[in-house]
């Protein structure tokens, strides 16, 4: 909360309030559906594979959620001004960064439930030595602040997001193999490294999702960024629970072991790696503009003309 408040200071005291000269007509029915439906697929994401609720109850909020959100679409490409306007999927570069971002995050999102688990109930950690181990992350994560423009402006978004997606997907996968008698400043590296590359990851796409948007657009592109990345961290605690609830029932356990945690972390490795292939087909200058990274231009080919006959052709 002080951090909370402490923001809501520097927001005031240094962002103009802009506003736009004409408001566009409040979508009540799109409210009403979104909201409903992401509150009953976050909530039913949250608590899949927890056991927190019966099976049939979370499937069919799941369900009645997913309906919803069809609703929702039919809705919006019949108002001229929807509360999440799917047209932004048009601009290729905010559509690769809000798919590959969100198959990147659910693997992420996995982290802070599936890492205090395993520090705790598989290493026999106190809730206080997990959390001193696990907050180095976000050290990493402030560290980088300091570096991300340099870097994505010297290699340019496209590289920046491929390989270090790859990067990111390693350290995650590395996770997987801590042991009770890893050693905790091994431990400690590994996280503090990956925080640095997950929050360089995190930077460049919250960048390039906006770098093609049009000003009047901005708005309603944060909007639509910022429920994506709401669901995706949801899908990450879900995914978590349910591999290890797999894991537990192929084991034909009843409690959680150390080992249970591996092909969660191997799995959700991959997962995040897999937002690879969404990257790879941004442009190569994509987000020039924003990130400064100049392209080298292709020299014309030559024409047939002035090609030289060398003797004996």
């Amino acid at each position: 909360m002080p951090i909370g408040i402490i923001g809501v200071i520097l927001v005031t005291l240094f962002i103009d309030d802009i506003r736009e000269e004409e408001r566009p007509p409040f979508d009540g029915w799109g409210l009403l559906m979104t909201g409903t439906a992401l509150a009953c697929l976050v909530f039913g994401f949250e608590t899949l594979g927890r056991s927190i609720m019966p099976l049939p109850v979370t499937f069919g909020l799941l369900a009645f959620g997913a309906l919803l959100i069809w609703a929702y679409v039919r809705h919006a490409h019949r108002v001229p001004s929807p509360i999440i306007d799917l047209k932004l999927l048009h601009v290729r570069t905010f559509r690769i960064s809000l798919v590959g971002g969100t198959i990147f995050r659910i693997g992420i999102g996995a982290i802070p439930f599936l890492l205090p688990l395993m520090l705790q109930l598989g290493f026999g950690m106190t809730p206080f030595e997990s959390g001193m181990l696990t907050f180095i992350s976000a050290a990493g994560a402030l560290l980088m602040k300091m570096t991300a423009t340099r870097i994505i402006r010297h290699f340019g978004f496209r590289p920046v997001l491929v390989w270090n997606a790859v990067i990111s997907s390693a350290f995650l996968m590395s996770y997987a193999l801590f042991r009770q008698d890893t050693p905790h400043l091994l431990i400690l590296g590994l996280l503090l490294t990956g925080g640095y590359f997950r929050s360089l990851q995190f930077t460049s796409l919250n960048t390039l999702a906006f770098a093609d948007i049009a000003p009047q657009r901005m708005s309603r592109a944060s909007s639509f960024s910022s429920t994506a990345q709401q669901l995706s961290a949801s899908l990450g605690v879900a995914s978590g629970a349910v591999l290890l609830n797999l894991t537990l029932m192929l084991r034909g356990g009843d409690h959680l072991v150390a080992a249970d945690f591996t092909w969660a972390f191997a799995v959700v490795g991959l997962l995040s790696l897999s937002s690879v292939l969404m990257f790879m087909r941004l442009a190569p200058d994509a987000g020039a503009e924003v990130s400064g990274h100049a392209i080298a231009p292709v020299p014309p080919p030559a024409s047939q003309g002035s090609a030289r006959v060398q003797p004996g052709e």
